[in-house]
């Protein structure tokens, strides 16, 4: 499948880059940003797989998270999907914040008219590692996911339909069940999260859960934190080293 080149810039002495290409299980045009480390010029590199939040494109994690160091250490490429479809020219996809474009939830639409083009579970396990393994220097036995909000949720999905498939994920929602092999969760929550104080991130529902199921977890209540990006850049140098641990082991 053709890739276009968007952009690309030198960070951390390797490259950020964006491209666009046809999906063909949105039916649509996509881009996804690409971290390549310095290590990926020459040997093959595992790869994160990061999902946005509400409201984002593949732009907000790659320009405020500041990743791009730690995964240069590390040796990781660092996946960044949009997340949703784009112009598809569904009637309502554009009329609420939290539903339809830049909100695609990351699951499979079931119903008309969404369910021809909002196939972000699909997409994010099936065709974009395909696309990303045919393209760039990856070991496609070593990849991982992770996210925040409303992409916490869809790291959770993910990692939890496919036992096996990702090396390690953390996120910040609700877990209702696993069967596979073992997991390492780890969970960091902002203690002043508007969405927390309004009952919309139940982390307590996921510790239950992985207490029940013996799923070691590490929940990290940070005081002072809220929900932006503020609190992703804070943090995300320990969730990439997280993920190392597994995708370097």
């Amino acid at each position: 499948m053709a890739l276009t080149q968007v952009s690309s810039n030198k960070c951390a002495g390797g490259f950020q880059k964006v491209f666009e290409h046809d999906s063909t299980e949105l039916k649509c045009k996509m881009k996804f940003a690409v971290y390549l480390p310095p290590k990926a010029e020459t040997d093959k590199c595992p790869v994160l797989y990061w999902l946005s939040g509400l409201t984002c494109t593949e732009q907000n994690f790659i320009t405020k998270a500041g990743s791009q160091l730690a995964a240069a250490e590390h040796g990781i490429i660092v996946v960044a999907p949009d997340t949703s479809p784009r112009g598809c020219n569904i009637e309502g996809e554009d009329e609420n914040w939290d539903f339809g474009t830049g909100a695609g939830f990351y699951v499979n639409a079931t119903q008309d008219p969404w369910k021809t083009n909002y196939r972000m579970y699909s997409y994010v396990t099936e065709e974009l590692p395909k696309l990303i393994n045919a393209n760039f220097s990856t070991d496609p036995d070593r990849m991982s996911i992770s996210g925040h909000s409303m992409g916490g949720h869809g790291a959770l999905i993910c990692a939890l339909k496919n036992p096996g498939k990702y090396k390690a994920y953390d996120a910040t929602v609700l877990a209702a069940s696993y069967s596979g092999p073992q997991l390492d969760i780890l969970i960091d929550q902002g203690r002043d999260d508007q969405f927390l104080s309004a009952s919309q991130l139940l982390p307590d529902n996921l510790i239950a859960v992985c207490s029940e199921k013996k799923i070691p977890v590490v929940f990290r209540l940070q005081p002072g934190y809220d929900h932006s990006y503020y609190f992703i850049y804070s943090f995300i140098n320990d969730h990439i080293k997280h993920h190392a641990k597994y995708l370097n082991a």
